[in-house]
């Protein structure tokens, strides 16, 4: 398992450079470079005529010196496509981070380990397949925000009604809204506290969004350890009652937990424990 977080790591770094290397030299094919002479007298003589001249509706940033330079196209404030490309790689890059801190992947990743835990089969199922159900669980979860951002957000800036300002403020909006249920008032407050921001109930969207989530974070995670506590229970009792037996006919040697486990994969499937865990664990958003 170390070996394997380690290989992911680097993988990740490795994955990185080549984005940020791909983007940069990307960057400098498209830019502008504009050459003074040490005079600064030959700016009109370089360029020669006029359509050879950068465009005077765009805004460069950067200095007059060999280089490259960022450019925003006209007045609207949008990037150039540069930048998009540089916006969407960096998302991807970030979509794992994204994805365990805004969304109801942590809740079902750990509630489904508690479960394994409990039965106590320890590699069935395997980690692959709980990491799986949890994506495919959080998808179905979030399926009315990803909704709601694309009629919202993407939609409206493809069909440039809207910019990427408004855009971004607009996919915003519906992950503030599926966080602030979900988020306890008493985390909020915590991180509100030490942010030292004072906030209302009534007046949430205040909030701002670097406190919003490390406080959802952790309601999440409160939420999974109490569904977890529930689910170990039920087999906690298997396991006292196989281990007061065994005592009593005097088999101290045998581990209970050989016995009890069997005991224990029958109950989960009787009571048809995956619909059970599964449907309450969604409910648990709704």
């Amino acid at each position: 398992m170390k070996k394997l977080k380690k290989g992911y790591v680097i993988f990740s770094l490795l994955f990185a450079l080549s984005v940020i290397t791909c983007t940069l030299f990307t960057c400098s094919t498209k830019a502008y470079a504009t050459e003074y002479s040490t005079e600064y007298g030959a700016s009109n003589e370089q360029y020669g005529a006029t359509e050879n001249a950068p465009n005077a509706s765009d805004e460069v940033v950067g200095s007059g010196n060999k280089g490259f330079s960022l450019t925003f196209d006209g007045e609207d404030g949008n990037f150039t496509a540069t930048l998009r490309m540089l916006l969407v790689l960096t998302i991807i890059t970030l979509a794992p981070s994204i994805l365990i801190m805004l969304t109801s992947f942590t809740r079902c990743v750990i509630v489904l380990h508690f479960v394994r835990a409990a039965i106590g089969t320890n590699t069935a199922p395997p980690n692959q397949i709980l990491i799986g159900l949890a994506l495919f669980l959080t998808l179905f979860i979030m399926s009315p925000v990803l909704t709601q951002i694309k009629t919202d957000a993407i939609d409206p800036f493809d069909a440039g009604e809207i910019t990427q300002e408004e855009a971004i403020d607009a996919a915003i909006a519906p992950v503030r809204e599926f966080m602030y249920p979900q988020t306890q008032e008493k985390d909020l407050a915590l991180f509100c506290d030490i942010a030292g921001i004072t906030y209302s109930l009534d007046e949430l969207d205040e909030v701002p969004f670097t406190v919003l989530v490390p406080s959802f974070i952790l309601s999440e995670l409160r939420a999974a350890f109490i569904i977890g506590f529930l689910i170990y229970v039920p087999f906690i009792v298997i396991d006292m009652v196989v281990a007061s037996v065994l005592m009593s006919m005097g088999m101290m040697m045998l581990p209970p937990t050989t016995i009890s486990l069997p005991f224990k994969i029958l109950l989960f499937i009787l009571v048809d424990g995956w619909d059970l865990v599964i449907g309450g664990l969604v409910k648990t958003f709704y």
